[in-house]
């Protein structure tokens, strides 16, 4: 069991009147933090805040752990707080993909990915299935693999494309080895699927590496 930090590290009641009076903005990264994890940290909230945003060195970093590596550094209660909290940030990023064309906005779908897949320690390849409106119909998980590869079926992406009846595609895959240029391999199967989407007039819109907080673009590359 980890250290609990000291439960007086921090007075709620003048945070509290603080937040009242000024708003979330006035209170600094740890602060709102502790907040956040009061239910699972009780009066060592903020003690917990300080020394987790120090481990893991970001707020982003943090919300995007692993359950066993928040397990392992705090506590089960905190670790399912900071989980939620991390959801919450998903789902808050992937609305407006939902209702807005999300392919003039290349950032708001990186910062998507990389909430989603940063902390990743599998090989996934994802989709991201559009509508005539290049707005985001679903995200699917279509393979999972080792920490280096992941496989890609063709036939059951345009299977699931036209169970959706998407339009568009994204493919996505992630790199938690942090290598971030295309290889031959992956040149060749964005071809494949390319080759399959447009026997079906479904257009496929671009193919992204992301690594920790880089995202490559096959389509910015020409390799599309």
């Amino acid at each position: 069991m980890p250290h609990v930090p000291n439960p007086a590290a921090a007075d709620f009641e003048e945070l509290r009147d603080r937040l009242e009076r000024s708003g979330a903005e006035a209170l600094d990264t740890a602060e709102c933090l502790a907040f956040a994890l009061r239910r699972g940290a009780g009066r060592a909230a903020f003690g917990w805040a300080e020394r987790l945003l120090a481990e893991f060195g970001s707020l982003p970093d943090l919300l995007a752990a692993s359950g066993a590596a928040l397990r392992a550094a705090s506590t089960p209660a905190i670790a399912d707080d900071i989980e939620v909290l991390h959801e919450l940030q998903v789902r808050a990023l992937r609305a407006p993909l939902r209702v807005y064309p999300m392919l003039p906005d290349r950032s708001a779908v990186a910062d998507y990915l990389q909430a989603v897949l940063a902390a990743e320690r599998r090989e996934q390849f994802r989709v991201l299935f559009l509508d005539k409106a290049h707005r985001l119909l679903r995200d699917e998980r279509m393979a999972q693999g080792t920490v280096d590869h992941a496989p890609i079926y063709p036939r059951e992406i345009m299977r699931r494309a036209l169970e959706l009846d998407a339009s568009g595609l994204v493919l996505v895959r992630n790199r938690p080895t942090g290598a971030i240029e295309p290889t031959a391999a992956d040149v060749d199967a964005t071809r494949q699927i390319l080759a399959a989407a447009r026997a079906l007039r479904i257009a496929v819109h671009d193919h992204l590496l992301v690594a920790g907080r880089a995202v490559v673009s096959f389509s910015a590359r020409g390799l599309l």
